[in-house]
């Protein structure tokens, strides 16, 4: 606009018209303070589980309680966050797409995993011939050093694992082989030296078979804990083809002594391979403050790790693998205890658990990102609970479909063996909720539970054998139930809590 401004008559040029005051708001029209901060931190204020969130993010943009009192009319931030908090219904915001899942894991390199646990099993049909002579304790002849090796490397190397385990935990790849490196050679001496105490003028073979054993369960887990499954199949390949085609036909005599030799090298020197970063360090220190809390003689090397896994945490590890390998033996053996004509029927048994471990873990895996989800999409505690017994239940359940797959193909692949009775099926199903249940428990830490029970149900099944207390199959039956049921009662009381899911 443009132009002078209209002057009533007789008013000076120099004058303006008077404009009246404008009467200030009353105090009860004025909008309410607290309701302006609502709109405007509302979608911040709706998502915040606590009023505690909302007084950081009051004092986080400078409010005073000074200025608190003087503008809300509340003593602090955080009744100004409790009287927000209280005026804001929850709307929890949904992430935008699926949500990461850090537990997924492939399928197959499960299984592989399965195949390479059974794998080795082949090496006995190869080595039957060695095994001529005299049974004893009602066994084939050279089983005893066989088991007594095999017990004292699955105990000495599932430790040894663990705490290789611990080290990488860490991020210290280094200490990992490092205690590999002195680990698994003592777990193959002694392997070896407690197969020859039990050897009991069992043929020199049979004690060579058995030391190589020792040797081969030390570098395996070398190799598996490095994530050499790839390399190990492989290694394993010729000596698994040799048993196959023995099957078909006998192979000429040194063709089975030169595939057994030639798949155990393979296998130690991958190992030593794996290892080989750690032989770099100078002198044994290094080595011994990996595998031993307190180290070796001597000076201690400068940068020692500050806090590294203690020695006793290993130990519930190695227990649960003694426990689980008896429980497993006597599954494998049940018949032959029984002083039944058919002693091999239970040697499917064996193989079809060795192999469902693939499976087992693919199932770890998926009951902790489908735990995770659940942990997501729970309103309640309880809602969580339920949520987490229905996954351990479908984990299992599935997991227990492999294992009864695996039973039958393998019973019905094994030359002479019949298919297993009812009896046998459920003993066999009921010891795959022990081992899937103790492995669950294993994964989330509550091993000293999991090794409790799985050694009370050891002992409690070889005081049944010894005293020949009742059919070994129903004693086996009744021990594998009730350990799976205290084992599922601890699963559920310990995952029913999202504390454990963190």
């Amino acid at each position: 606009m443009s132009g002078s401004v209209w002057l009533p008559p007789g008013s000076r040029p120099d004058t303006l018209p008077y404009i009246p005051r404008q009467r200030a708001t009353p105090s009860w029209a004025r909008p309410d303070p607290v309701d302006e901060l609502v709109a405007r931190l509302e979608d911040f204020i709706a998502a915040a589980v606590h009023p505690d969130e909302i007084a950081a993010l009051l004092e986080s943009d400078g409010l005073s309680d000074d200025q608190i009192r003087e503008r809300y009319g509340l003593k602090n931030s955080f009744a100004l966050a409790e009287t927000l908090y209280e005026r804001v219904e929850r709307r929890y915001p949904e992430p935008a797409g699926p949500a990461p899942d850090p537990w997924q894991t492939g399928l197959l390199g499960c299984l592989l995993r399965g195949v390479v646990f059974a794998l080795p099993g082949l090496a006995y049909v190869l080595g039957a011939p060695l095994f001529a002579g005299p049974g004893d304790l009602g066994l084939p002849a050279g089983t005893v050093p066989l088991l007594a090796g095999a017990l004292c490397g699955w105990t000495w190397n599932q430790g040894l694992a663990h705490r290789a385990y611990a080290w990488l935990g860490l991020g210290d790849r280094t200490a990992a082989r490092r205690a590999l490196l002195l680990g698994a050679p003592a777990g193959a001496l002694l392997g070896s030296v407690v197969a020859l105490a039990c050897a009991a003028g069992a043929a020199p073979a049979v004690v060579a078979f058995a030391a190589g054993q020792s040797c081969y369960l030390a570098a395996a887990t070398v190799l598996l804990v490095m994530g050499r499954e790839r390399l190990l199949l492989l290694a394993l390949a010729p000596m698994a083809t040799g048993a196959v085609l023995s099957l078909a036909g006998p192979l000429p005599e040194a063709v089975s002594p030169a595939l057994l030799l030639g798949s155990l090298a393979a296998v130690a020197a991958l190992a030593v391979r794996e290892v080989a970063p750690a032989l770099k360090e100078p002198g044994w220190n290094a080595g011994l403050v990996a595998l031993l809390p307190f180290g070796g003689l001597g000076t201690v090397p400068a940068q020692r790790p500050p806090a590294g896994p203690r020695l006793t945490s290993s130990l519930p590890y190695a227990l649960f693998g003694l426990a689980t390998g008896v429980l497993v033996l006597y599954a494998a053996l049940g018949d032959v205890l029984a002083d039944e004509e058919h002693s091999a029927v239970a040697a499917p048994a064996a193989v079809a658990l060795t192999l469902s471990m693939g499976p087992a873990e693919w199932l770890l895996y998926r009951f902790r990102g489908d735990s995770l989800a659940g942990l997501r999409s729970s309103g309640t505690a309880r809602d969580f609970r339920r949520t987490t017994v229905l996954t351990v239940v479908q984990c299992l359940a599935a997991y227990l479909a492999a294992l009864l797959v695996l039973s039958l193909a393998a019973s019905a692949l094994w030359p002479h063996s019949p298919v297993p009775g009812g009896v046998r099926l459920a003993g066999l199903l009921l010891l795959g909720v022990v081992l899937w249940t103790g492995l669950l428990l294993q994964s989330f830490g509550a091993v000293s539970g999991a090794t409790a029970v799985c050694c009370a149900a050891a002992l409690a099944q070889t005081l049944l054998l010894v005293t020949h207390t009742g059919d070994p199959h129903l004693a086996g039956l009744a021990v594998y139930g009730t350990a799976a049921v205290v084992q599922g009662a601890l699963v559920c009381a310990l995952l029913g809590r999202a504390t454990a899911h963190r």
